[in-house]
């Protein structure tokens, strides 16, 4: 099992972070390598990726499952990738700071099994810690993004659309370089 948790502040209030959240193609919209996101029902979607470790690079389908919708402070979620023995689970915290900003908390859980999880497990577990940094500034740069143009005209929030999709691998190749950047820098 490996996990990961990475905690922010967004400069928005925690009303115009949950218009952004509360819409799941959102969050499917940010995960590197995303394919295709269909929403089955209210809790759940299935989400086509292309994923990479080192040389393999394939296509999975993962089922994700919100387990629970309380927001604008909670939402928890599991999911299964098909036909690989991988399951996970999370949650999104969000809470109201002093200043009418919202700290927000991503928490995930990925849980491998069978003879190769070991070595699956051992590839990814230096991987998910920046996955989940990278994907929370992603979302915080969304979602003060769309606050912002929301405030200005007064609108709920809008996603961006974006039109070109990344391959994880390209995707973890930037951040492992952005990520060793300010490492060196701090």
């Amino acid at each position: 099992m490996i996990e990961a948790q990475h905690t922010l502040i967004i400069d928005a209030v925690i009303a115009r972070v949950w218009d952004y959240v509360q819409d799941i193609r959102r969050w499917a919209n940010l995960m590197p390598g995303m394919r295709e996101c269909t929403v089955i029902d209210a809790n759940d979607s299935r989400w086509l990726l292309k994923v990479g470790v080192g040389g393999l690079v394939r296509t999975v389908n993962v089922l994700v499952h919100v387990d629970e919708w309380a927001g604008p402070e909670r939402v928890n979620f599991s999911y299964q990738l098909e036909g690989d023995p991988v399951v996970g689970r999370g949650s999104y915290t969000a809470a109201r700071t002093h200043d009418d900003r919202t700290e927000v908390t991503l928490h995930v859980v990925v849980e491998g099994s069978g003879p190769v999880a070991p070595m699956w497990e051992a590839m990814c577990r230096p991987l998910l810690p920046r996955l989940a940094k990278s994907f929370a500034e992603q979302l915080k740069g969304e979602i003060e993004n769309a606050a912002s143009a929301a405030e200005e005209t007064q609108e709920p929030l809008q996603a961006p659309q974006s039109e070109e999709k990344q391959s994880v691998l390209s995707s973890m190749g930037r951040w492992l370089r952005v990520g060793g950047n300010k490492s060196a820098q701090e």
